[in-house]
């Protein structure tokens, strides 16, 4: 007979032709032939014949008694169950998919599990240790990633490799697109952890269980140093739990594997916030065109018109779906120039009713106006009615070239040149002067509000754009 292999085996699994022999039948030529190459042996140990697997290689014929007992799990008690250890690789995040919620990536799935009936002395056979074997021969667990979304289009004619003591090991490239709650608050600074949870479709952990091939700081490792891609995502980490899923009065094994991703944020700050944050800059600085100056107003529109158009070009870089950060943070920088506007244009009116109708000014306001030019004077007394006197306090107000005489009176030589004029010449040129003197005063209540306008401004958008970075940092 040659050289033989052991294989053991359980009673039930006896070749047809002991069968046959048992119940005094002739075995068909066919069976005979699978018979010489499975001869029986001590108890439930059968041999294969490995004559020639030194000179011509392994005999096909020598594992079909095996490869036709594929559908059914390969175990001698079926009361033990079969132990699948599960491993794999990231080698790409290829796809993430914010508006359907997906995450397509590359994996190589790693199954190893034992088949007691696939065993020889590789001494006996030839020295070989390891075979590979079509994986279509061998029964395969039904190992299937519950997150997956799309059909599986794993090549076919896929190999196994079996050595000398029954351990099957499968692998097999898999693009996995699987659904992956997504928060995209942060973008484009967030980060992402995706689950892929590994389970049997059939088996029950009576018939199943499922195990780590090797740790699982291992396969992050060996992720992140395979994926060669410079996409969008990098991958942080993975970390692993193993739970039991109760379906009914069914326990199932399994593994659940939980992949940390961040963005890579350099595209979106190139092309988002440093142009934002220019903007928003040259409208802060346009406070320094002076407020009489007819430029000022259409050039804040322009800005805003300009903002707009940005905003219009670079909505493809958003997301979809969803409020991120950055959206909250490109609508407060909207928000800030065109209150800025408005403040201009408030500036504007007011210097145009100075010039034009200066009304009487309220007590409490020229106090106020007082007190912003010399936080150290007293407030004044409260003017009479129609602001025919403002005071007799002589005041020095910013903006004002010369003091200003809040009475409303002219100089000495003014005043001696207007004594030989006629009594209503005079009264007409006080009029004027003390007109004069309300439009300065109503100039510089303008120049004062778009001081204050305009700190205010500096003051909500740091406190804005602070709390967007902060925000964005935890």
């Amino acid at each position: 007979m040659g050289r033989e292999v052991s294989l053991r085996q359980s009673q039930w699994w006896e070749p047809l032709w002991f069968r046959r022999e048992q119940l005094n039948t002739s075995p068909s030529p066919d069976t005979l032939l699978t018979g010489s190459l499975l001869s029986a042996g001590r108890g439930n140990t059968f041999t294969i014949n490995c004559s020639g697997f030194d000179r011509y290689g392994v005999d096909p014929a020598a594992f079909q008694a095996v490869f036709n007992r594929k559908a059914f799990r390969p175990v001698i008690n079926h009361s033990i169950p079969t132990l699948v250890n599960i491993s794999f690789t990231m080698s790409a995040i290829v796809e993430v998919d914010a508006q359907l919620q997906l995450m397509t990536s590359f994996l190589w799935l790693n199954l190893i599990w034992y088949n007691p009936f696939i065993r020889w002395n590789p001494e006996e056979c030839g020295g070989i240790r390891k075979i590979s074997i079509a994986a279509e021969n061998l029964w395969l667990p039904d190992i299937f990633i519950e997150e997956f979304m799309d059909v599986d289009q794993t090549a076919t004619g896929l190999m196994a490799y079996i050595n000398s003591e029954g351990l099957i090991k499968y692998d097999k490239p898999m693009r996995v697109v699987s659904i992956c709650n997504l928060d995209i608050f942060y973008f484009p600074f967030d980060e992402q952890n995706c689950t892929l949870t590994f389970s049997s479709f059939i088996y029950t952990v009576e018939n199943m269980v499922l195990g780590m091939e090797k740790k699982v700081q291992e396969i992050s490792d060996t992720s992140r140093n395979l994926i060669r891609s410079k996409g969008e995502w990098v991958l942080l980490n993975i970390h692993q739990r193993m739970v039991k899923m109760t379906v009914g009065t069914n326990q199932y094994d399994q593994i659940i594997f939980y992949v940390a991703i961040r963005r890579r944020p350099r595209l979106y700050v190139i092309n988002l916030l440093v142009p934002s944050g220019f903007l928003v800059a040259i409208d802060a600085l346009s406070f320094y065109l002076p407020a009489e100056s007819e430029n000022r107003a259409p050039f804040k529109m322009t800005l805003l018109l300009g903002y707009n158009v940005f905003l219009l070009m670079m909505n493809d870089l958003l997301p979809a779906t969803g409020t991120p950060l950055i959206s909250v943070y490109f609508a407060l920088c909207l928000s800030l120039m065109v209150v800025s506007l408005l403040e201009t244009i408030f500036i504007t009116y007011l210097l145009h009713l100075a010039t034009t109708q200066p009304p009487p000014m309220p007590w409490w306001l020229h106090s106020l106006l007082l007190y912003w030019a010399n936080p150290r004077t007293c407030c004044p007394t409260a003017p009479q009615k129609g602001n025919k006197t403002l005071g007799s306090t002589p005041t020095h107000l910013p903006g004002v070239k010369e003091p200003v005489e809040l009475v409303g009176k002219v100089s000495g030589p003014r005043e001696a040149e207007l004594n030989g004029c006629p009594e209503s010449t005079r009264a007409q040129q006080e009029d004027e002067a003390q007109r004069q003197h309300l439009v300065d005063l109503w100039v510089q209540f303008s120049h004062m509000m778009d001081t204050l306008l305009f700190r205010l401004y500096l003051l909500f958008m740091a406190i804005s754009i602070t709390t967007v970075i902060v925000l964005w940092n935890t």
